[in-house]
């Protein structure tokens, strides 16, 4: 008979909890897309818990020849625990009913909260410096951990306008056809399969409540019924689909007014937008132009271009209506190639092969919106990003960064940023030369473009290699501008690739040449501007390194850091001791400085209240003081 867990020696026991946490972040890789109101929730905290991969990897081997200590061992217990209950959230708002994730949006932003909470209390037991892993997974973790602490402080809710939208239908005050397909869209319940799996989540919480869920299912029922009476898309959960289209056959639907072109009052095959934000059939909008009219038909507004973009959404959901009430979705007369375009992918293909064509137009109007129109549908899900790239779209996007148009150039840059998501498409990025054109907007692109473009060289730095082109390229001194002059997000855009740059040896040495320590040091006395963290991380994995240390030690910090240890937050005083016993170790005159003012009584304090590291710091500075003195 086997050993059961306590039974088994410490080795076993500990390879075994390693094991366990890699494949705890298997399994969150494995899941689908995640769809619902909670999804920037479920993407952010799963790309943190993610971004854990390489210590986990690193243990893997060394827990084979070393013994993990007792608390340590302790520590990846509450870890793994955190982190499996952080996987049965996210399975549970991936499979879980998103109209209930919606209505009890209170309640799924406070779980996000507990689990983040409890993932940064289990990070903050471990001491790095115990685990022999390298520097820079190290270096990686401390910079994950800082992002749980941040991420802790903060909830996060769906989008105010679904709750506005929501609290309309809710309320009986609103039953517009626009209100409804923004909740169609924005949860996700866009097509008979959405909806099927929406009816299942719905039987499945009835199930769990032993038949009795509680009161918001008959509004969730009613909402689903105005979702179907809208005809943007039909209801299984009421009423068998097939028994549906026997009985549509034998009458004549009513068109929808949206589905319907305002100039031919037909339902639309290939739906297109004007630049007045109207909808209207291709061909017959391209004929009212053509005839020579500069307005819109409908609005009568003056059309400040002629470009026409595809609606892809609104194609879909014709498709859908057409399906569901037994009618043979509209085509396109003429190329077969759009069969694709009426299926229900939000990836349509011909749509896509349509707006690269745009791209290569000398219309600056037409390029502009084709460039918007790819941005936004590299943003809205995994699939598109694949088709796009398929269809050769990165190299055109990677031309259009030099654009003389700001505009054109802020949806091109921030087209690839969104691309960037998908691991493959990383390396194509790279492989068509957008490096440099990036760092040039970085450089002088606007205040967005700029912004977009430091999260972009973030996104492309994950992959190794490409950290030393990047500084090769000369991101790293337009990277410390934004860091100065940039938005509060474009701050920490900055300062996250910045870090994440400076893993590799021979861009700490660029940062320190392009003046960044006595920017970090201007971030380290304004705590209102709320860089200290990111300041200090990126402090700490200079001061590694011999010219770091050197042009720190320039900059006479000793008595911020000084100060930090006495008041700042825990990880903020683990760095500062990280950073001062860099610039004591060997160097006596430093040693003079923090002994003059003060560092002592600040090290025993945080000798008895700091982290593991920071004792660790502690003491050892305590001793360089005692030595010296």
């Amino acid at each position: 008979m086997g050993s059961t867990a306590e039974e088994e020696e410490p080795e076993g026991r500990n390879l075994a909890i390693v094991r366990a946490l890699s494949a705890v972040l298997g399994e969150i890789s494995a899941m689908q897309e995640c769809r619902g109101p909670f999804r920037r929730a479920y993407y952010d905290l799963a790309r943190r818990m993610k971004l854990l991969s390489p210590f986990f990897d690193e243990l893997k081997d060394s827990t084979e020849e070393e013994l993990i200590r007792e608390n340590e061992s302790r520590a990846l217990c509450e870890l793994l625990d955190a982190l499996v209950a952080a996987k049965d959230l996210l399975r549970s708002v991936n499979d879980g009913s998103k109209l209930y994730q919606a209505l009890q949006g209170d309640k799924y932003a406070k779980k996000f909260q507990e689990v983040t909470e409890q993932i940064e209390r289990a990070l903050n037991r471990l001491s790095y410096d115990k685990f022999d892993i390298p520097e820079e997974v190290q270096e990686q973790i401390e910079l994950v951990h800082v992002q749980f602490r941040r991420a802790k402080e903060k909830m996060d809710f769906p989008d105010s306008q679904l709750l506005m939208d929501f609290s309309l239908v809710r309320s009986g005050d609103c039953c517009d056809q626009a209100v409804l397909q923004r909740l169609s869209e924005k949860l996700q319940l866009r097509t008979i399969n959405d909806l099927t799996k929406e009816a299942a989540a719905l039987n499945e919480m009835v199930i769990s409540c032993g038949g009795d869920p509680d009161d918001c299912l008959e509004e969730m029922s009613t909402l689903l019924k105005k979702l179907k009476e809208s005809g943007i898309i039909e209801n299984p959960v009421q009423e068998n689909l097939e028994n549906k289209r026997s009985l549509v056959k034998h009458r004549s639907p009513v068109i929808p007014d949206d589905f319907r072109c305002p100039i031919s009052l037909e339902l639309m095959k290939d739906p297109v937008i004007v630049s007045t934000g109207q909808t209207y059939e291709r061909a017959c909008i391209q004929k009212w132009l053509d005839a020579g009219h500069k307005t819109c038909p409908k609005t009568q507004q003056n059309l400040p271009h002629t470009a026409l973009t595809p609606n892809f959404v609104l194609k879909s959901l014709i498709a859908q209506w057409c399906e569901a009430n037994g009618l043979e979705p509209p085509r396109r007369n003429g190329n077969g190639r759009d069969k694709k375009s009426v299926n229900h992918s939000d990836c349509d293909r011909a749509g896509i092969s349509a707006l690269l064509e745009k791209l290569l137009s000398t219309n600056q109007e037409v390029q502009r919106a084709a460039a918007g129109e790819l941005r936004l549908l590299a943003k809205r899900n995994a699939d598109n990003r694949v088709c796009i790239a398929e269809a050769g779209a990165i190299p055109l996007l990677v031309e259009l960064l030099q654009s003389p148009d700001p505009r054109t150039q802020e949806h091109a840059v921030t087209a690839l940023l969104n691309l960037s998501i998908n691991e493959s498409n990383k390396s194509s990025i790279v492989t068509a030369q957008a490096i440099p054109k990036i760092v040039e907007v970085l450089k002088n692109g606007s205040m967005e473009a700029r912004e977009n473009a430091a999260a972009t060289l973030f996104s492309l730095s994950v992959i190794d290699a490409n950290k030393i082109t990047i500084g090769a390229a000369g991101a790293i001194p337009a990277l410390i501008d934004l860091l100065c002059q940039g938005s509060p997000r474009g701050k920490k855009d900055a300062a996250t690739a910045i870090f994440n740059l400076s893993i590799y040896q021979g861009n700490k040495v660029r940062a320190v040449k392009a003046g960044i320590v006595i920017h970090l040091l201007r971030l380290l006395t304004d705590p209102s501007g709320g860089m200290l963290d990111e300041a200090l991380a990126i402090m700490a994995i200079l001061a590694s390194h011999h010219e770091g240390r050197l042009a720190i030690a320039e900059a006479t910090p000793i008595p911020i850091l000084v100060e930090v240890m006495r008041i700042g937050t825990p990880r903020n005083r683990e760095n500062s001791a990280a950073v001062l016993y860099s610039l004591c170790a060997g160097d006596v005159q430093q040693v003079k400085i923090a002994r003059e003012v003060g560092a002592e009584e600040a090290l025993k304090e945080l000798l008895e209240t700091g982290t593991d590291r920071a004792k660790r710091k502690a003491g050892s500075l305590l001793e360089l003081i005692h030595r010296d003195t």
